[in-house]
């Protein structure tokens, strides 16, 4: 007799306990109609991840223990489906001088009402996003239970990309491994986690069933694609990506080793609609998580802004996004017939606010002290400051969330104007080079993948040079080297901590590499103000960049 086994895909709510417990309860109550003897649920299902220093508050901790109480009383009824619930929990040592509290990422097993067991994470990630070891103590001993007479041992995350965890089940005699999992996405992280569980699946000789948690939390993106592995490490199951799911995975018994593993296998997708996702992905779940009633933002005929559009609309719908044109003395005429085209493709409220009264109000009132000065930046970055401050009093009187457009390309080197475009809530595309929103462009207008319009960008907006229009006849390269390699050189530098001999013995001019590295020093003040945007990189700029403002960091060959 087969087991058949339910991997429940969610897309959870970071401290919405009860909400989460209620929708894992409908997660195997369906599960159950469908023949499921196990259900399986993401890491720390029960209060989302990653709740931070959230875990540092005992009353929340003592809302994850009620969530799970409920849960188990809940499913009573359910006297034939074991559920494994994720969740923090807490023990409080006092004494008369000291109080310590011994917090733990734990896996609870749950069966006709009550809890049976209850594991606790031993290896604790602490690099790039990760934080654990601020919150939890590790565990150290296994946990195997049996259902329909197949012993089932049970890991959590990281604990199935180290070996021990995963021989002590065995030796404690599982049959198969279950691993709960909340992994935050960035390119290539889907192929890179199969071929981990593969390696630990064929170094233990046991079949691994892998669920993933699904949706956005702030700047983290969680790719679901939940799958399974056989003991020789094959995928033999896969789920969809980026979306809920009930992905089914059914294990049948033979006569002599490890069960079969038996399941829908579907392909991933290709890597820029696996990007385009993400960050659909992540606007959607910020936006309507943190219950905004829409986004706007500015568009200014260019590539990062139409680009952010697309986005918007595909995550929102074209009745939710607002784009706002904004032009300046400087800016062409070309771009605004291409707002207005872009504008009218999606669908979208579309408004023009010139800001030449403003601007020049501004340069009146500061006229006395600029008196015989050249204009500068200063004045450049008075049109992008007019432009924040338009857009911030559209969202504060109308409630509708700003998205900004700079790219990691801009935001790694300076390229961008604090409180101007810098202004507003979410960036969007602040993890993405700027080659890469080229890519996007053309991905997005050879495909429709949510039905919202194909070819949304004009094309000459992808043709023409990058230009800030801050004064006349500007282009990006007028301060920046060209796009190609620069991106080169910031892949390297900041996603690869090469050193600058490193990039320049891969054959970069060193002169370039300097200056490069320069700028992302000098920069970091203007990045710890920015709004946090999607991380869909190794490195991006948020929780796993972490560089003083001050510092006297030389910048040599």
């Amino acid at each position: 007799m087969s087991l058949l086994i339910s991997i429940a895909q969610l897309n959870l709510v970071v401290a919405d306990m009860m909400g989460n417990a209620r929708r894992i309860a409908q997660a195997a109550r369906t599960a159950h109609d469908r023949g499921a003897r196990v259900l399986l649920t993401p890491e720390l299902s029960i209060c989302g991840y990653a709740a931070e220093d959230l875990f540092l508050r005992p009353s929340f901790i003592s809302a994850c223990d009620d969530a799970v109480r409920w849960l188990a009383h809940e499913l009573a009824g359910l006297t034939e489906l074991t559920v494994v619930v994720g969740h923090p929990a807490g023990q409080d040592e006092r004494s008369p001088s000291v109080s310590v509290v011994q917090r733990q990422n734990c896996a609870s097993v749950i069966r006709a009402g009550q809890v049976l067991h209850t594991y606790a994470k031993q290896q604790l990630p602490n690099y790039q996003v990760f934080d654990e070891r601020r919150y939890f103590t590790p565990g150290s001993a296994p946990c195997v239970f049996e259902v329909d007479g197949v012993r089932l041992g049970l890991l959590i995350c990281e604990d199935a990309w180290f070996e021990g965890p995963a021989r002590q089940a065995l030796a404690a005699g599982a049959q198969a491994l279950l691993v709960i999992n909340a992994s935050p996405f960035h390119l290539g992280k889907a192929q890179q986690r199969e071929g981990r569980m593969a390696q630990r699946a064929q170094s233990v000789g046991l079949p691994m069933v892998y669920a993933h948690m699904v949706g956005g939390q702030d700047e983290l993106v969680f790719d679901g694609g939940s799958f399974a592995v056989d003991e020789q490490g094959q995928t033999v199951v896969r789920g969809p990506l980026f979306q809920e799911s009930l992905v089914s995975v059914e294990l049948v018994p033979q006569s002599a080793g490890p069960p079969k593993v038996l399941g829908q296998l579907i392909p991933p997708p290709d890597p820029l609609a696996s990007l385009w996702n993400a960050l659909v992905m992540g606007v959607a779940d910020y936006v309507n998580k943190g219950g905004f009633p829409g986004a706007l933002l500015g568009l200014s005929g260019g590539i990062d802004s139409a680009l952010v559009l697309a986005i918007a609309v595909d995550a929102l719908g074209p009745q939710r996004v607002r784009a706002v044109m904004m032009p300046s003395p400087y800016t062409a005429d070309i771009s605004l017939i291409d707002a207005r085209d872009m504008a009218g493709r999606l669908k979208v409220r579309y408004d023009e606010l010139p800001i030449v009264a403003a601007f020049s109000a501004l340069r009146q009132t500061l006229a006395a002290d600029f008196a015989g000065l050249p204009d500068d930046t200063t004045e450049e970055n008075l049109q992008a400051r007019v432009r924040g401050t338009l857009l911030m009093a559209l969202s504060n009187k109308h409630g509708a969330l700003v998205l900004t457009t700079g790219n990691k390309s801009e935001i790694a080197t300076g390229y961008c104007t604090l409180y101007g475009d810098m202004a507003g809530g979410f960036a969007v595309i602040k993890d993405v080079f700027k080659t890469t929103v080229f890519e996007l462009a053309r991905w997005r207008n050879a495909h429709d993948p949510f039905g919202m319009g194909s070819n949304p960008i004009p094309q000459r907006i992808i043709s023409r040079p990058p230009s800030a229009e801050l004064r006349a006849d500007q282009t990006d390269q007028d301060s920046l080297p060209a796009y190609d390699m620069l991106d080169a050189i910031l892949q390297r530098y900041v996603e690869g901590d090469e050193s600058i001999a490193q990039i320049m013995a891969a054959g970069f001019d060193e002169a370039v590499v300097v200056q490069v590295a320069k700028l992302v020093k000098l920069s970091e003040y203007k990045r710890r103000q920015s709004p946090i945007g999607i991380r869909v990189s190794p490195r991006g700029f948020g929780r796993d960049w972490r560089y003083p403002v001050t510092n006297r960091l030389e910048i040599t060959p």
